[in-house]
């Protein structure tokens, strides 16, 4: 699939956008990627650059925000010891989470809009110690009645008072449900986030030393519940699933958007992986009734991109999806981060890079500690990752290819998209 940087990134209009020099790679982020399970990825830092902000840079889009964005969220999350990771995020006082979100929304504000100011990171902050406070004249009496009184209120203050909803769960969200400064402004968001914000508010009533007992916050595993506050000394062994760590909560606002800005948005049932090999044709159809409209689907991303059109979160953000990526592989997650994150630069033109995170992925596999899985799913993208090892190697050996940036550029044929 050859398509530009440019054209793959462009999912919203910026005049004249091919007149600019092609993108070149500086090492702006050095990081280790140690993956759970005991495994320990067999590469120095020095050799992992990330690629997003300097081809965007190159291609004459600002990224001094989200550069900043993206360092105070290395900076919050390069506190994390293993120990911290595990550690609940009711009793977290290592990283600023709150901040932590909010540097992620700033990133993402930064990279999509066309504003001339960075996300207000700090007015938010204060939102949040506002909410807290809030709390305090309303609800005096309850902290002085039982435990169990006492988290209620907190639950009715937020819940019934404040208004603070879930949103409803659907394959295409609200993107506006996934970051913090939207779920503060709207009162709608995802559980993840629904929990983040008890959290906080707990964090600074414990600050002020209006509680002073253990208090565990269960995430809800159902698609409506909402987080509710226990106290840890009456936790029972079946409450151990409910408890969000530090990791826990940081991965799932990640993967939240991940997925919701992924650009391959069809067949729900596979994995996100499997979707973009899809539109690679690096995957045989699936002989079944749905073969033909994932076919069909597949075929209408790459169009998409390959034009360079503005699109709406039903049909991803390229920009937004990389971001997300990079900043799970920041976080030392998974293995799979580096595969998926190839892919991603396969689509964007940037046979280099792709080439590079794929042979990470693979000799970081096979020095996983973990027993591969054996199922139908793990067997298509792992026959996937060869032929796209494959069709990259090809690639790299043609004089010229492995170093094109630019193919061809649609996007000042767009109109804006508004």
């Amino acid at each position: 699939m050859n398509i530009s940087f440019n054209a793959a990134l462009s999912f919203c209009h910026f005049p004249n956008f091919s007149k600019y020099p092609s993108p070149s790679f500086s090492l702006s982020t050095r990081f280790r990627v140690v993956c759970r399970g005991g495994f320990h990825a067999p590469y120095a830092a020095s050799e992992l650059k990330l690629a997003l902000h300097d081809a965007l840079d190159s291609s004459g889009i600002d990224t001094t925000y989200a550069r900043e964005a993206r360092e105070g969220f290395c900076s919050q999350i390069n506190k994390l010891s293993n120990i911290e990771r595990e550690t609940s995020i009711s009793i977290n006082r290592c990283v600023d989470l709150g901040k932590t979100a909010l540097h992620i929304a700033a990133e993402d504000d930064s990279l999509i809009s066309h504003s001339s100011v960075p996300l207000p990171v700090d007015a938010f902050i204060e939102r949040l110690d506002d909410l807290s406070m809030g709390y305090c004249p309303h609800y005096n009496s309850s902290l002085n009645s039982s435990r169990e009184n006492f988290l209620d209120s907190i639950e009715r203050y937020l819940f019934d008072k404040k208004g603070f909803r879930r949103t409803t769960v659907s394959n295409q969200i609200d993107p506006r449900a996934l970051y913090l400064h939207s779920v503060l402004t709207h009162r709608s968001g995802s559980a993840v986030m629904l929990s983040l914000i008890y959290s906080e508010i707990l964090k600074m009533l414990r600050l002020w030393g209006l509680v002073d007992f253990d208090v565990e916050i269960a995430f809800p595993l159902d698609l409506h519940g909402l987080p509710r506050g226990y106290q840890k000394q009456k936790s029972k062994e079946s409450d151990q699933p409910h408890i969000m760590t530090v990791q826990l909560l940081l991965e799932k606002i990640l993967r939240n958007l991940k997925s919701a800005f992924w650009p391959f948005q069809h067949d729900f049932s596979q994995s996100l992986f499997l979707r973009a090999a899809h539109a690679a044709n690096c995957i045989e159809q699936l002989n079944s009734e749905y073969s033909g409209l994932q076919h069909a689907s597949a075929k209408s991303a790459k169009h998409r991109l390959e034009r360079g059109v503005w699109t709406t979160v039903c049909f991803g953000d390229m920009r937004r999806a990389l971001a997300a990526c990079e900043r799970l592989i920041l976080l030392e997650m998974d293995v799979n981060e580096l595969r998926d994150y190839s892919i991603l630069l396969y689509h964007c033109g940037l046979y280099e890079q792709a080439l590079e995170y794929l042979k990470l992925y693979q000799e970081a596999k096979s020095s996983s500690l973990q027993k591969p899985p054996s199922n139908p799913t793990s067997a298509l993208e792992d026959d996937a990752v060869e032929k796209l090892m494959v069709r990259l190697k090809l690639i790299s050996m043609e004089q010229g290819l492995s170093k094109l940036s630019c193919i061809k550029t649609f996007i000042s044929n767009n109109s804006e998209p508004w």
